[in-house]
């Protein structure tokens, strides 16, 4: 098989993890995989698999114009043409879709092109934003107008962030046109929250397998380290908290509020805060930028006492595998997917967040591996090429 897999990131971050996963998988089993991506860096041992998708100018570009237009998706048309004659001439056997928004191809040019080749495609919703208007999750502010037709988004000015015009009518529409062309799909979630949201939503026509993301097991693993003597941390009960990036509705507010309570044999500790994020909490809190580097994310990990996940959306998080499988136990807020990956003891109320403090939480004996979730999508691409 010759399988093509299209995401924003290769090799970093959950999703582009998850796809230099599967291409390494494809490749041990005699296949042959490519990642085009849009932005940022491939790591050197991945970049066999890259492809580049148009430019960091066109990128910013893309950006630039969603700002002003609300038309995420339908800007860098002229580089996405191009990929896709080399899509033509690379000729892949099935095409595999992740995270398409993200300001680095254009969708309708895309589409188009799928709809033409006829192709088997497997689509990955890694979110909600393949069946709203504009947004890429709506649970926080409580909106349900994905299920009939976006209009004045409540969360206009959320990613991907517009500062003028609301185009969630016409993109929704737009979007119902263009993913409901395609003939031969499959999708994937990786929660039942979500394949539940997609049986309500424009894509109900197309079938759902839900194939839970894996880690790497001999990475995520209780890995010992001196994280806790370099950072004063000994003899304290550590609060981890994970994200790739920390806002409202991941739970930063929570751990905010959480610290005010906490006396001295506590510690948080907040992993993926940007520079200006750690001058502005609070000093008691132990902060840390974001870091790729899965070894040291392991050892985070491994340090912890719990791992709190007060997320108020999200599909179904690795940082909770991840936690779990260093040994860490997790509690989370339920809500949406996050609440599949924990023990039913480990669930919490949103906003609840001094449970934390209260609950004896379990860990996980469900910890789906890398290889046997990419396993899955090696049997599920079989099926459909069929």
């Amino acid at each position: 098989m010759k399988i093509l897999q299209i995401n924003s990131v290769c090799g970093i971050r959950s999703t582009g993890r998850i796809c230099t996963d599967l291409a390494e998988i494809m490749e041990q089993n005699g296949h042959e995989c490519k990642i085009a991506y849009g932005r940022e860096t491939v790591p050197e041992k991945y970049r066999k698999y890259a492809i580049h998708i148009g430019s960091d100018f066109d990128v910013k570009l893309h950006a630039l114009q969603s700002r002003i237009f609300d038309n995420a998706g339908f800007s860098s048309r002229r580089d996405t043409e191009k990929f896709i004659e080399w899509v033509k001439e690379y000729n892949p056997d099935l095409i595999h879709l992740h995270n398409i928004h993200g300001y680095y191809i254009n969708i309708e040019v895309l589409f188009n092109y799928l709809a033409k080749a006829d192709k088997p495609v497997v689509w990955t919703l890694h979110d909600c934003w393949a069946f709203t208007g504009h947004c890429a999750y709506y649970s926080y502010v409580k909106c349900d107008k994905w299920k009939t037709g976006c209009f004045n988004c409540p969360q206009k000015k959320r990613y991907p962030s517009s500062c003028l015009w609301d185009a969630s009518k016409q993109n929704w529409l737009k979007k119902k046109a263009l993913f409901t062309s395609v003939k031969k799909m499959t999708l994937v979630t990786p929660s039942n929250w979500l394949a539940n949201e997609v049986n309500q939503s424009f894509l109900n026509k197309y079938p759902v397998k839900v194939i839970p993301n894996g880690i790497d097991l001999n990475v995520f693993k209780p890995t010992s380290s001196d994280f806790k003597e370099k950072n004063g941390l000994v003899g304290k009960i550590v609060i981890l908290g994970v994200a790739s990036t920390w806002e409202a509705r991941k739970g930063v507010k929570d751990f905010v509020e959480l610290s005010k309570i906490l006396d001295d044999s506590y510690k948080i500790v907040l992993v993926g805060l940007t520079e200006p994020q750690k001058k502005e909490l609070p000093s008691n809190i132990l902060k840390i930028t974001r870091t790729n580097n899965v070894r040291e994310l392991a050892e985070i990990y491994t340090a912890a006492d719990v791992f709190f996940n007060p997320t108020y959306e999200d599909n179904y998080p690795t940082v909770n595998l991840e936690a779990q499988a260093c040994g860490t136990p997790v509690i989370t807020y339920k809500t949406g997917g996050s609440m599949e990956s924990v023990p039913d003891g480990n669930v919490v109320e949103q906003g609840r967040y001094k449970d934390v403090l209260y609950v004896h939480p379990n860990l996980s004996n469900n910890i789906m591996d890398k290889q046997k979730a990419s396993q899955c999508y090696v049997e599920l691409y079989k099926d459909v090429i069929k």
